[in-house]
């Protein structure tokens, strides 16, 4: 038996249903009515904000031109004027702050919906060919459903990036293809890491990369000459992903991709990690990257790390150090964690990030972005 959730709405005096598709678990709305392109955009936001989802009958590019609308008012926020808050007393109080924003600006930009039909064609003028998208992420066809057009052009972004990959140049330049929920190698400075620190032998025989994602520090390993590597992760996209990127790469004899939480069984010379940096609730797929409730894989990887290291083994924790800035991990609690585990630095790697927030002024978090160090931690069993 099918356990889908479903959405209704009544159109044309009659009921209907259909599947409802969202990624990040948001439960069909309630209350549903038809729009099409009469409908203006304050009419649509102020809809949407009262918790009335909007299932579109116009033109395509006329829902993408309304979603535009919805979200400059939306960052605009409301025209009645209200009490100022007071500003944020602590990075965490600004960073969760920000957080809530996100929220409420993705809950009512999520208010637009689109109908697909049942191989995930789109019934509405002038609509891209979304099928090979639509299939990427959410598998076969299974019968007419309804998303969120920003759910829909995520996936088409994400589609996009999957044909193009990403050039990693640690990889002289050959591209990594990041599938759907998989969180892209784009910020390049963590994989500079690994593609620099020195190896613990000349090159080990044997190495884990633990929570692969997409392979890209599996491949890099591969590629310094390391001999062997066993690569996990538990999420399907990303062991389908990290297999077809060792695959293109040609790696597959040096690259084993295989389905652990965490650590695969024995020891090795090297173990390697590039944890999620910050330790809050993910509310997306391609956020469980970023976002470590309670830094639980954190903990995980540093906890089993001294039982899974071969003598005179090293184990490298890629971090960034945001979480600090942000007041929400103190660099004493990661010292300590260290500690508790049986663990010795050896040594610590750094670098600065180069994307676009960094540097971004604009950006609620500019100033915790803008100290951010990403660290290669050279860990051994104490």
């Amino acid at each position: 038996m099918s356990t889908h959730q479903v959405i209704e709405w009544t159109e044309a005096g009659h009921t209907h249903d259909a599947r409802w598709r969202s990624e990040n678990q948001t439960p069909p709305p309630r209350r549903v009515t038809t729009a099409d392109d009469r409908m203006t955009a304050d009419t649509a936001y102020r809809l949407a904000c009262e918790g009335t989802a909007l299932l579109w009958r116009g033109d395509y590019r006329g829902a993408r031109q309304l979603l535009t609308a919805m979200a400059r008012r939306a960052d605009r926020g409301p025209r009645r004027p209200r009490p100022r808050r007071a500003p944020a007393a602590s990075p965490a109080e600004a960073f969760h702050q920000h957080r809530q924003a996100q929220s409420r600006r993705a809950r009512v930009l999520g208010m637009l919906l689109i109908p697909l039909d049942g191989d995930y064609g789109v019934p509405l003028r002038r609509a891209p060919d979304v099928r090979q998208a639509c299939e990427e992420a959410y598998g076969p066809a299974d019968g007419p459903s309804v998303t969120s057009l920003r759910e829909l052009l995520g996936l088409i972004g994400a589609h996009e990036w999957r044909k193009k990959g990403v050039a990693v140049p640690a990889l002289g330049g050959d591209r990594i293809h990041p599938h759907y929920g998989v969180f892209s190698p784009v910020r390049g400075e963590y994989v500079d890491l690994v593609a620099q620190a020195p190896l613990p032998d000349t090159p080990p025989p044997l190495a884990y990369d633990i929570g692969t994602g997409t392979g890209v520090l599996g491949a890099v390993l591969a590629r310094r000459g390391v001999q062997k590597i066993t690569a996990t992760d538990q999420d399907p996209r990303a062991l389908a992903c990290a297999r077809e990127n060792i695959a293109r790469l040609g790696l597959t004899e040096q690259v084993d991709v295989v389905q652990e939480d965490l650590f695969p069984p024995g020891r090795a010379p090297l173990v390697v990690c590039n944890p999620p940096w910050v330790p809050a609730r993910p509310t997306s797929p391609v956020e469980y990257a970023v976002y470590d409730p309670d830094s639980r894989m954190l903990h995980g990887f540093l906890d089993g790390l001294a039982d899974h290291l071969a003598p005179g083994g090293e184990g490298w924790l890629i971090l960034s150090d945001l979480a600090e800035h942000l007041g929400l991990r103190p660099r004493a609690e990661l010292l300590a964690a260290f500690e508790r585990a049986g663990l010795k630095v050896l040594d610590r790697l750094d670098t600065r990030p180069v994307h676009r927030r960094a540097t971004d002024p604009g950006d609620p978090l500019h100033e915790a972005r803008a100290a951010e160090v990403t660290s290669l931690w050279r860990l051994a069993a104490g």
